[in-house]
């Protein structure tokens, strides 16, 4: 077993890539592609669930460890690790890598192979992300996560493929450049690219505060543009309305409220705090105004995008509260809202490939001729509503409680309007799409229902949705240790609020443990360095779990 924890982060991170290959080599016969896919993105995720079987909740810092030295100068290392943090965002990544690939069973007709190859290594890309350690290797795989998924867009878009994949190219690519003059401004300073490194040599105070405050502001602005946070949005609702359906999953949030959390308030706790009141009202701003432009669209691939900005919104509002429940529903909310997002675009995917339209108004009286997609579609908008006893309420629940008594009620009221907002267009959607009088375009195609491959993957998704909803401290005991700020440090911020006793007992049916007393707002620091920073935070800030 001590082999395979050795081995299992590098197995989860190279065999997507492993796939790829293969797929390339592969003759162009038939579905051939799609099965070598398909395989491969099965067997990842099997592996990335050996990842929370053995994870130790009771461990602090990074466990599944790999580090070896890739390049002598400068100090370059082969460095993985998963923590709290990152651990469930590894599984949910392996998880939606078959819903892509079933999600592009038929829709794929020409070039499958280039079409998967690059897709597999667009899986290797977002694996790297969160595994990766050295500053070096992330942004590595940060710029291949662009490459695949710009080429994708441009060649598999449904009117203007190119127009949207060079608007997301250059959105995406042009932050990153700052943030690496940023990772090689800290590297001049302290002779390395590791995180945890970093995090000792910031922490201590020995950097120029100037500039650390524009290496601060350069990581933030690449994350913000990748989330992405209002108004850097300009990219959304094009990219969705053109990407292919396995890449409309993943084109937002994840890694970006990823990098938000590690590399930003992880590295910079003090410049993070600093600007975490202009986060938390652009925040504010984004989920209204996402909500509200979702509600007049009658494209249902803009709809999405516009309610992806409200809801990313909402997971930055719980990031830049600076709040431990804060964070630990903001983790949460990205893991839910992936699963849901992916099982409503399958299935906006199955009516765009029978269809050939995502307007609107062409539909009505579905749920009559494919109930069967109806009946998962209105499962998958009731979690993505925040229904309770469905996975979304428990993370919305956690953010707009810390923010209501850690941040502010009026921002709290606000953020409130937008979700229920959020209810409005998902169920118009609904109404529009399934019920009412049968459209012309409805009676115009015979009824085919859900597939059996489409139904294998889309039961266990309504199960986590429900699960997540009743169980969540199954997923929270190790974000809790994730997200839980070091009990030392020289340049933390002010303690955070942590949600009064009353809401505990509010929320204590969902098994969610909260916390009752304040925590400094950063992320952990590894438990290899943490004993050298000498400066200790109060004891008011150990606080009990």
């Amino acid at each position: 077993m001590t082999v395979i924890n050795q081995l299992i982060l590098t197995l989860i991170l190279l065999l997507p890539l492993a796939g790829a290959v293969l797929v390339a080599l592969a003759p162009d016969r038939g579905k051939l592609a799609n099965w070598i896919a398909l395989a491969t993105t099965l067997v990842t995720f099997l592996l990335t669930l050996h990842l929370p079987a053995h994870f130790n909740p009771a461990q602090a810092g990074f466990q599944f460890e790999v580090s070896r030295q890739w390049i002598e100068r400068p100090a370059i290392f082969y460095h993985l690790g998963v923590d709290g943090l990152s651990l469930w965002l590894v599984v949910l990544t392996g998880l939606l890598a078959p819903v892509g690939v079933v999600a592009s069973w038929r829709a794929i007709q020409e070039r499958r192979k280039l079409f998967f190859a690059l897709f597999l290594v667009q899986q290797t890309a977002m694996l790297g992300i969160f595994l990766s350690l050295d500053l070096i290797l992330y942004y590595g795989f940060w710029e291949l996560s662009l490459v695949p998924m710009a080429i994708l867009i441009a060649m598999y878009g449904r009117k203007n493929g190119p127009r949207a994949a060079l608007k997301f190219f250059l959105f995406t690519f042009i932050p990153s450049a700052p943030l690496l003059v940023a990772i090689l401004w800290l590297y001049a300073h302290t002779g390395s690219f590791d995180f945890a490194t970093l995090q000792l040599w910031i922490a201590s105070g020995a950097l120029p505060a100037g500039a650390l405050w524009w290496a601060a502001l350069a990581f933030l602005f690449a994350f913000a543009v990748k989330v992405p946070v209002f108004p850097l949005h300009g990219w959304v609702a094009d990219t969705f309305s053109e990407a292919p359906v396995a890449l409309a999953m993943v084109v937002a949030g994840k890694l970006g409220l990823y990098s938000m959390l590690r590399f930003h308030i992880g590295l910079f706790p003090v410049e993070a705090r600093a600007v975490a009141p202009v986060l938390v009202g652009l925040a504010v701003v984004g989920i209204l105004y996402g909500a509200c432009l979702a509600l007049v669209q009658r494209d249902f691939w803009r709809l999405m995008a516009y309610a992806a900005l409200s809801h990313l919104s909402l997971i930055t509002l719980g990031i830049y509260g600076l709040t431990l429940t804060g964070w630990e529903g903001a983790v949460y909310q990205i893991l839910s809202h992936g699963m849901v997002e992916g099982a409503l675009f399958l299935l906006l995917g199955v009516l765009y490939d029978r269809y050939a339209s995502s307007q609107i108004n062409a539909y009505g009286g579905l749920a009559a001729k494919l109930p069967r997609t109806a009946t998962f579609f209105v499962i998958g908008s009731l979690a993505m509503i925040g229904l309770p006893m469905l996975s979304n309420f428990v993370g919305e629940f956690l953010i707009l409680s810390s923010t209501f008594a850690g941040l502010s009620r009026g921002w709290a009221t606000v953020a409130t309007l937008g979700v229920i907002l959020g209810a409005a267009y998902m169920l118009w959607l609904v109404q529009r799409l399934f019920y009412g009088p049968p459209s012309a375009l409805a009676a115009s195609k015979l009824p085919e229902d859900l597939r059996l491959g489409q139904l294998a993957v889309l039961w266990p998704l309504a199960v986590l949705m429900l699960t997540m909803g009743v169980a969540p401290s199954l997923w929270l005991q190790s974000i809790e240790k994730g997200v839980h700020p070091p009990r030392s440090g020289a340049r933390l911020g002010a303690p955070a609020v942590a949600l009064p006793s009353v809401t505990a007992r509010l929320i204590s049916p969902l098994s969610v443990r909260l916390s009752s007393a304040p925590r400094p707002t950063a992320l952990p620091i590894s438990p290899q360095i943490s004993s050298q920073i000498s400066s200790p935070i109060s004891s008011s800030g150990e606080g009990q779990r």
